[in-house]
């Protein structure tokens, strides 16, 4: 969340939120109508165009009361500024907002909607202004070996911190490095991020305390393919001044050729529309995010999703973009099944990500991402979220990072 959002700027995004969902569900709703009263390839009589044309009035009251009630909400609350004021931040109600700003985030930055988050470096659930003077009071022993932390889709950088364990703060200590974590909005598409990071990084380096010795980079799930895009996009730009210091990144259970969740979502959609009287229900499916659709195949850079909509089926159409051979690149894939599991546990993988996805691997060898044999790993009978928190991993990400 952006640092100049107050509550009650919150509180009017929400009524913002709720007064376009309201409308939306009656958009919904009143074409479920038409499918009923006027059946698919049947003729309507002049009474069930009557019945549609009373119905009609009723939805645009419902429309047009939604709005005028919402406004007045809006009016209310920049009122009640000193009474809101007193609500405390809290991690549930980040936590909630990472979840918002996943499923529904560039909705909320295209209404600029309050809610929203902005991009922003964090450390101990605190932004970090960009200059000399945060930086040095933010870290009082500040070093030149950045460790950065970046998080998954619809998560925020305080879930680094994962059943009391956070692979960051304990590898910064263990290994002498000065921690940050990156916060984002995770419903924005990942190319639009990827070049938001790019600058920032870029601010970051020449604003650091002291000369920058290493920057390492450990991410989880969208976040590694975030920092792939960031990486594209500086090399486009010749801008490569914080990428000259990046030494190593190690992703955690990210879906470098995409996620079967998303892709089976997608087929949902073609189901729904296919079918007459349960085509007004695809339209909830397609409220999920830019970002949410970015995952069907991994998508990088601006190009993988303007060729066509989002909720068009046309197959893996990326660019394929190879990992850089100056920086030294780690995955570790799991998968919740057993090492001596059948090879279906492999598909399903760690529940949202599979392990070939995880790897690297594409059944086009021509896209695979060549991880190095020793740099890769599989974690068995771990979910997505237990990466954050599985010691075996933290021991891994030891021995690569040293």
């Amino acid at each position: 969340m952006s640092k100049k959002t107050k509550p009650d700027s919150e509180l009017q995004g929400l009524t913002h939120l709720i007064v376009d969902a309201t409308i939306g569900v009656t958009d919904l709703v009143e074409e479920m109508h038409k499918q009923v009263v006027h059946p698919p390839f049947l003729p309507s009589t002049s009474i069930q165009k009557l019945i549609t044309k009373i119905a009609g009035f009723t939805f645009s009251n419902i429309r047009w009361s939604t709005k005028v009630i919402g406004n007045s909400v809006s009016k209310i609350l920049k009122h009640l500024t000193p009474a809101i004021g007193n609500i405390k931040s809290s991690d549930k109600k980040e936590v909630l907002l990472s979840v918002l700003n996943g499923v529904i985030g560039d909705y909320l930055e295209e209404k600029e909607n309050p809610l929203k988050i902005d991009m922003q470096f964090r450390y101990k659930s605190k932004a970090i202004q960009i200059n000399n003077e945060s930086l040095k009071g933010t870290y009082p022993k500040i070093n030149g070996k950045i460790l950065l932390m970046i998080h998954g889709s619809c998560m925020s950088d305080i879930q680094w911190n994962h059943k009391n364990h956070n692979h960051g703060e304990i590898l910064s200590e263990e290994l002498d490095k000065t921690p940050i974590y990156l916060n984002y909005n995770s419903g924005k598409h990942i190319s639009t991020n990827g070049k938001d990071l790019n600058k920032n990084l870029q601010k970051l380096v020449e604003n650091w305390p002291v000369p920058v010795e290493e920057i390492m980079i450990i991410t989880h799930s969208m976040g590694g393919l975030l920092t792939r895009s960031a990486l594209y996009y500086a090399d486009q730009n010749n801008n490569n001044k914080w990428t000259k210091h990046l030494k190593k990144v190690a992703f955690l259970g990210t879906p470098h050729h995409g996620s079967h969740v998303e892709r089976i979502g997608s087929y949902l959609d073609l189901i729904l529309e296919s079918v007459p009287y349960l085509k007004p229900f695809a339209r909830l499916g397609k409220i999920r995010s830019a970002g949410v659709t970015d995952l069907r195949y991994g998508n990088l850079v601006d190009e993988d999703w303007q060729r066509s909509g989002r909720f068009e089926r046309k197959g893996d159409q990326r660019e394929h973009i190879q990992l850089p051979n100056k920086i030294e690149f780690f995955a570790v894939a799991a998968t919740t099944g057993k090492e001596s599991a059948h090879a279906s546990t492999q598909i399903l993988g760690d529940s949202l990500v599979d392990i070939k996805s995880a790897l690297g691997q594409h059944k086009k060898t021509a896209k695979n991402l060549n991880f190095k044999g020793e740099n890769t790993w599989i974690v068995y009978e771990n979910n997505h979220l237990e990466l954050l928190s599985n010691p075996k991993i933290l021991d891994k990400l030891k021995t690569w990072l040293l």
